[in-house]
């Protein structure tokens, strides 16, 4: 197994467990205190619900195409994921400033781990596959 598609494979888990989060907000876990700054302890109200709808899909398509530039996943988006890794990367990047300034300590805790391993490995994709 290669350092890329081990990279891949650890992106992908570690957010599935992002999208399984965001679903559960979507749904109504109380965890809003981990999200958004915290602006929004509980339940999130419904537009909240509707924008972790969006971010779930958002990163299950970051997924695709990190897996897609790996070879592992969706051949079809092979040409486009030289380019579009670059783009999951940036969005890792601010991912991980945003959870590391964000008002909720429970937040900059749980999610700035996360995101650095999410870039980190997203970063190993984009520099070594091809």
């Amino acid at each position: 197994m290669t350092v890329t598609t081990i990279a891949a494979i650890f992106y992908a888990v570690v957010t599935a467990g992002v999208v399984l989060f965001q679903i559960a907000l979507a749904l109504g876990a109380p965890w809003g205190a981990y999200a958004m700054g915290g602006a929004f302890p509980g339940r999130f109200p419904p537009a909240m619900r509707v924008a972790a709808v969006v971010q779930a899909v958002l990163l299950a398509l970051m997924a695709g195409v990190v897996l897609a530039r790996a070879g592992l996943a969706l051949p079809g988006w092979a040409g486009a994921s030289a380019w579009l890794v670059w783009v999951v990367v940036a969005f890792c990047a601010v991912a991980v400033v945003l959870n590391s300034i964000s008002r909720s300590a429970g937040e900059r805790r749980l999610w700035v781990p996360v995101t650095l391993v999410m870039l980190a490995s997203s970063i190993i994709v984009a520099l070594t596959a091809g």
